[in-house]
């Protein structure tokens, strides 16, 4: 097995409009958040470099307008993607209604090559808001959701106060990296990552 095997992995954040897409690429990438809301226009991405296991990872990670009238640049920003994140906000059960449109018109732009078993990560965000009083979408009924579509993984995250930003970006990495096919030696147990103990505790994903 090749060590030091550098990867590049594409990964599409979609979700409505307002919901932290923007907000939770800058936490993971930057480790900054902005309080002030600016639209995306079109899309927009940022790389990481992780390492995982023996890879060297380059996350490029794009953030895509929720905006209706810019869906159709979809097509050019979908293709190749090895993971999409479809992100809801907590407080707004539009949102999360939402992501069934998302989900489906990815798989139709993107044409992945085995769209069945492509990999989706689900992120419930804002759930700082109001202290929590303002939820509108359990994490109970999110996860019955992900488990009908095939047990995606779910986390629920804050941008702003950083919680589970990591988790759930490590979460999207492993599984970006299994839809590589030459990928397929890849185990996932041999990981030594500090955030596993914590990713256990937090969500059942990987």
């Amino acid at each position: 097995m090749a060590t030091k095997k550098r990867k590049l992995l594409k990964v599409i954040i979609l979700g409505d409009s307002g919901v932290g897409k923007t907000s939770l690429m800058n936490q993971y990438v930057q480790k900054k958040f902005s309080k002030e809301y600016k639209a995306t226009i079109g899309a927009d991405f940022l790389t990481k470099e992780i390492q995982i296991d023996d890879k060297l990872v380059t996350m490029q990670i794009w953030d895509t307008a929720g905006q209706e009238r810019f869906q159709s640049l979809g097509v050019a920003f979908y293709r190749g993607a090895d993971c999409c994140v479809l992100v809801y906000d907590v407080n707004s059960t539009k949102s999360f209604e939402s992501l069934d449109t998302w989900r489906d018109e990815f798989l139709i732009q993107a044409q992945p090559r085995d769209p069945e078993n492509f990999p989706f990560v689900v992120l419930g965000n804002k759930i700082d808001e109001d202290e929590g009083k303002g939820r509108q979408v359990s994490e109970k009924k999110a996860k019955a959701w992900c488990g009908a579509k095939g047990n995606i993984p779910h986390y629920e995250t804050s941008a702003k106060e950083d919680v589970n930003v990591e988790p759930a970006f490590g979460c999207i990495a492993r599984h970006a990296l299994r839809n590589e096919p030459e990928e397929e030696f890849y185990v996932p147990d041999t990981l030594d990552m500090n955030t596993v103990q914590q990713q256990r505790k937090t969500s059942s994903c990987c």
